[in-house]
């Protein structure tokens, strides 16, 4: 029997739970559902991150991942925009881990990139600084779209799918702590943490490529760190990286938990 790591188990409940006001906020009318072993997430936006499927299945053999994948795959065939399912592999069994590839291909997924769960215990101590750069807080309609066009750009997106996920919200002015890091008054870099089932979920850290190594992205998470700890009391963070902002995360303290395979409709 596969022991589970329960951290990994939080990483994706993080996911489910953050991800429903997000999306909710992009498209009221979105597509949220919790099925068995199914989480959907999807708000058929430009903005690729709020179109989402989250396999949650804890302990899956290799039968039902496939039955999972399967029913996953009808659903994002029968949305009309692309998004990604997020399957947490430390949540399946050790026979149906060596069998996702395979299992992936028949159901008709490719897999785009793995990332990792990550979670940190801190304390809110020293405010964080960085030399070259000032932080504030997104409040304005023009800071949003600042914002959106860090995401867009980090990601490979175009400028129009970002805005889409994020311009006109007042979540993300309220209720999200949001961070720009400002190199000589021009945003460089973005952060933001909101609470999340008694913790602070971090979410879309974005650096601009040009700025990126120099230590902007880790100085920014910090920030919305700090600030969203000053506000809740909360002090055990959770966020889900990508392969590159794993070693950011890495040096601000947080540990990896299970990997994070994202797929995507074949073809």
């Amino acid at each position: 029997m596969t022991d589970i790591n329960p951290d990994s188990v939080e990483s994706m409940r993080q996911l489910v739970a953050g991800w429903r006001p997000l999306v909710l906020d992009a498209a009221p009318t979105a597509d949220i559902r919790d099925l068995p072993g199914l989480s959907i997430r999807w708000a058929d936006s430009r903005f690729l991150f709020w179109n989402a499927l989250t396999f949650t299945e804890v302990g899956a053999d290799s039968s039902m991942l496939a039955e999972r994948l399967d029913q996953a795959a009808r659903i994002m065939r029968a949305k009309s925009r692309p998004g990604n399912l997020w399957l947490f592999e430390d949540l399946l069994d050790e026979a149906a881990r060596w069998a996702l590839p395979e299992a992936a291909e028949r159901a008709g997924l490719t897999l785009s990139f793995t990332g990792a769960g990550m979670a940190i215990d801190f304390r809110p101590d020293l405010e964080p600084s960085h030399p070259l750069l000032t932080f504030v807080r997104v409040t304005t309609d023009e800071q949003i779209e600042a914002y959106a066009d860090l995401n867009s750009r980090a990601y490979g997106f175009d400028l129009a799918d970002g805005r889409d996920g994020l311009v006109g919200s007042e979540l993300w002015k309220t209720e999200i702590h949001a961070y720009l890091g400002l190199l000589d008054g021009v945003p460089v870099t973005a952060a933001a943490t909101m609470a999340c089932d008694g913790r602070l979920f971090v979410v879309l850290v974005a650096t601009a490529p040009e700025h990126s190594r120099q230590g902007f992205g880790a100085a920014v998470t910090r920030k919305a760190l700090h600030e969203g700890a000053r506000a809740t009391g909360l002090t055990r963070a959770t966020l889900h990286a990508t392969p590159d902002g794993a070693s950011v995360y890495r040096r601000i303290g947080f540990q990896a938990n299970s990997p994070i395979h994202f797929y995507s409709l074949a073809g």
